[in-house]
């Protein structure tokens, strides 16, 4: 096996994930999905495997949903596929159907109707078909074209795209749907929310986040790489798991880490692994584009000095001994406040700590104190920042 940093795998080469795969197929029996999941964590290769291996009666379709800025061209491309699934026989019948029972002559030219109608109609047709097979749409980058409809046509129409698709879901039962995306819907939402415009879009959906691989995954797949690459014949359990805990388990950067040894013809050596991971952290043209955590702040956080705040709290928890090491709300308070952040007071603290939960810079131990999420990532912030 070749490393393959960035790249479409065959669905043998997806590692650690079958029985999250197998459990998003027993849910979908039952409700519709929504996936959250970091950058580089593998949820692309998740519904990639899945797409090409489904499990029978289900039929997904992709769609990568960031090219579209408006709900007509999002309901034309629903509308799209239902047709293409549906075949030539159907969309006869529902052609004589909608002329006899409806009398909507206009069904000829049904791109000319309004978004609503060709998306309900679409979704009512799929209902209705004969098929063996049950049509279930992975759409990716949700949040993404929500946000492009806010910006150009308003928060009205945003929140009226998510709340018609959730009532298609209620009214049509076995109406599936699996929605992902790098920005979170919950900004999406808390936006709506600020326009006045609350939406219970998602509360009918199964939640579940995509984690890094398990430690006995990660060390399978490094250590298959390296030998697939000929830079360890054997795989020592030292080389393997230096090699994954280096990287949080990351298959993405195991992919990378190995694809640079190899580029650079180095020996799968303790030093070698630790050495390389650091020199990606500190490179000038950030080949792992680690930069994305510092910057998507100002998108993720655009009101009343929100980034800026939230770049102290990272600051301030990034200075800790040891990855593991936490602080209590009030002592992060204490801390930005000393840092000179203008946090108004501790409400305005955690709201804005469950956001940077949300968005997986930071997570609680059981205790409810705050660290950073991944190991990794604290390691780049402190080089990044000069801390």
């Amino acid at each position: 096996m070749k490393a393959n940093p960035g790249g479409n795998l065959d669905p043998r080469q997806v590692y650690g994930r079958d029985a999250l795969i197998e459990m998003l197929w027993d849910r979908l029996d039952s409700q519709s999905i929504l996936i959250n999941a970091e950058r580089r964590i593998g949820k692309t290769q998740v519904l990639r495997k899945m797409l090409l291996e489904p499990r029978p009666p289900w039929k997904p379709v992709f769609r990568d949903l960031e090219k579209i800025h408006s709900a007509q061209e999002f309901a034309e491309l629903v509308y799209d596929d239902v047709q293409q699934f549906l075949g030539k026989a159907e969309k006869a019948r529902n052609f004589v159907r909608r002329l006899l029972e409806e009398n909507e002559t206009d069904y000829v030219s049904l791109k000319a109707r309004t978004w609503k109608q060709l998306l309900t109609s679409a979704v009512e047709d799929l209902m209705k078909a004969r098929q063996q097979q049950r049509l279930v749409f992975f759409w990716d980058e949700v949040p993404y074209m929500l946000e492009s409809i806010r910006k150009n046509d308003g928060p009205k129409l945003a929140a009226e795209v998510l709340d018609t698709v959730r009532s298609l879901r209620i009214e049509q039962s076995a109406f599936r749907v699996i929605f992902t995306g790098s920005i979170g819907l919950h900004h999406v939402l808390n936006r709506l929310s600020a326009a006045g415009i609350p939406t219970s879009a998602k509360n009918d959906m199964f939640q579940v986040t995509v984690t890094p691989l398990a430690p006995i995954d990660a060390e399978r797949l490094a250590g298959d790489l390296l030998q697939g690459e000929g830079i360890l014949t054997d795989v020592r359990p030292d080389i393997v798991s230096t090699l994954a805990e280096e990287v949080d388990y990351f298959p993405y950067y195991i992919h990378h880490v190995v694809a640079g040894l190899r580029i650079e013809q180095l020996s799968a050596t303790e030093a070698n692994i630790r050495d390389y991971v650091t020199r990606q952290l500190v490179d000038a043209s950030d080949p792992w584009q680690l930069a994305h955590y510092r910057t998507r702040l100002t998108a993720y956080y655009p009101d009343n000095n929100d980034a800026d705040k939230a770049a102290v709290i990272l600051d301030v928890l990034a200075l800790l001994g040891n990855p593991s090491d936490s602080l209590s709300v009030d002592e992060i308070l204490s801390s930005v406040q000393a840092r000179g952040a203008h946090v108004k007071d501790r409400n305005e603290l955690l709201q804005l700590l469950r956001a940077m939960d949300a968005d997986h810079y930071l997570t609680r131990d059981l205790d409810g104190r705050y660290h950073f999420r991944f190991p990794l990532i604290r390691r780049w912030w402190r080089l990044d920042r000069g801390l």
